[in-house]
């Protein structure tokens, strides 16, 4: 669903649309442009380093140790890859460049989505769902508005108002829901009320 509405915001860009995947040990956006998931649409590009010159919106545990024995983090880990004939970014997370024992934690970053803002006309940010990271919550606070995405099938509603409570105590503004899986009852979505 991420994917589908950045391909649609990039179309009213006038610089560009990110698309930012915060399940980084997955990468699973970038993989859906590389093996083209969506017919007509080009596979991402070349590799620009979304460091931006700032603090990351990510740490590494535990830190490399270099030959003098400082604590270091590799570098340049998050990219971004333009999708052919698109005005749309997709990242990426270098996680051939970390050590097998070393976890990455996504974190709130003001100053890098500052930077963000100002690059991009559009910013679409999907996070892994909860159950397997709280990457989102992280972030929420960061977000002009934020839309829950539910699958009818899957989801219960108390599932789902458990998850807007809490996307709003990490002071997350939720301005829908988005309903997969809906199947012949479309009146399912009548019940669903934010």
């Amino acid at each position: 669903m991420a994917a589908s509405f950045a391909l649609l915001a990039a179309k009213r860009a006038q610089k560009t649309a990110w698309l930012i995947d915060l399940d980084l040990r997955n990468n699973n956006a970038f993989k859906g442009f590389n093996s083209g998931f969506a017919h007509g649409v080009g596979k991402p590009g070349r590799a620009y380093d979304a460091s931006l010159g700032t603090e990351q919106i990510y740490t590494i545990s535990p830190k490399t140790i270099s030959r003098s024995g400082q604590r270091t983090t590799p570098e340049k880990l998050l990219t971004l890859h333009q999708i052919e004939d698109e005005r749309l970014m997709v990242s990426r997370f270098r996680n051939d460049r970390l050590r097998p024992a070393q976890r990455v934690h996504v974190r709130t970053q003001p100053s890098w989505w500052k930077k963000v803002r100002r690059a991009a006309d559009w910013i679409i940010v999907d996070a892994p769902a909860l159950e397997r990271s709280g990457a989102g919550l992280a972030v929420c606070n960061q977000m002009d508005g934020v839309v829950l995405v539910m699958r009818a099938d899957d989801t219960s509603l108390d599932d789902l108002t458990a998850l807007k409570r809490e996307v709003e105590v990490h002071g997350g503004n939720i301005i829908g829901v988005a309903i997969n899986a809906v199947g012949n009852d479309a009146r399912f979505a009548d019940r669903v009320a934010i």
